[in-house]
């Protein structure tokens, strides 16, 4: 991804929206890849590597495509994530709509190994916080217990700067500095960097779908990297 991050370090001069699936749904009539195109937009920065999850929550009702993405997530979702490069972890299913974290797993795991999220974690109570799967599992019970809201922490998950993590659990000594995708705090170059990183990561790969490019492929990773970054930078010269 040195393409993508390269262009959001030294600032890309374009106000570009946040791609928005609904415009490109309708390039595939076939549900498996209309999902695989709202799961391969929203996990795009997952699938080039430079966010270790995403969290994606579908909702069970009609989209304007005219599609349920619930229940094409029951039907083929398995499916699509034992082709993909991506893990998927239901964190909550409440019939009306489904909690999904979408990860790489080697992403993940080299998060967790890190001291101090580790430390993090177990400080808040999770029982062996460099096991993804434990992690996992007792993040999914922290989330039923608040009852419809986030445990502050989740934030280390996808990978937000720790410093902005903490600061928003109250532990940090940096104050709010300014809202991005995530609430800051401190100095906000990082974050915003990251930020712009991420928002490069959806750029391409709405670019690549609005190609017709294969969904499937892209979340096999097959059609990102490199070529995310590329089509990234491309969409921002047209601007």
């Amino acid at each position: 991804m040195y393409s993508v991050r390269r262009n959001a370090e030294q600032g890309s001069g374009s106000a570009t929206v946040r791609p928005c699936w609904s415009e490109l749904s309708q390039r595939y009539p076939n549900e498996r890849e209309c999902l695989a195109s709202f799961i391969a937009l929203e996990s795009a920065e997952v699938i080039a590597g430079e966010k270790p999850a995403n969290l994606v929550c579908i909702t069970n009702k009609a989209r304007s495509c005219g599609r349920n993405l619930y229940q094409l997530w029951s039907k083929h979702g398995a499916s699509l994530m034992a082709e993909s490069c991506l893990r998927a972890s239901v964190l909550a299913d409440r019939g009306d709509s489904i909690l999904l974290m979408f990860y790489r797993p080697e992403s993940l795991q080299e998060l967790l190994r890190r001291k101090a999220v580790a430390a993090i974690l177990g400080k808040v109570g999770y029982p062996e916080p460099e096991d993804p799967a434990k992690a996992l599992a007792a993040l999914t019970s922290r989330i039923a217990a608040e009852a419809g809201s986030f445990p502050h922490e989740i934030g280390v998950f996808l990978g937000y700067p720790l410093k902005d993590v903490l600061g928003f659990m109250g532990w940090g000594s940096h104050r709010f500095t300014c809202q991005g995708p995530w609430k800051i705090f401190g100095k906000p170059e990082e974050s915003l960097r990251l930020a712009e990183i991420h928002r490069e990561c959806r750029c391409g790969m709405s670019s690549l779908l609005s190609s017709g490019c294969d969904p499937v492929l892209c979340l096999r990773g097959g059609a990102t990297g490199h070529t995310v970054a590329g089509a990234a930078v491309s969409a921002n010269t047209l601007h």
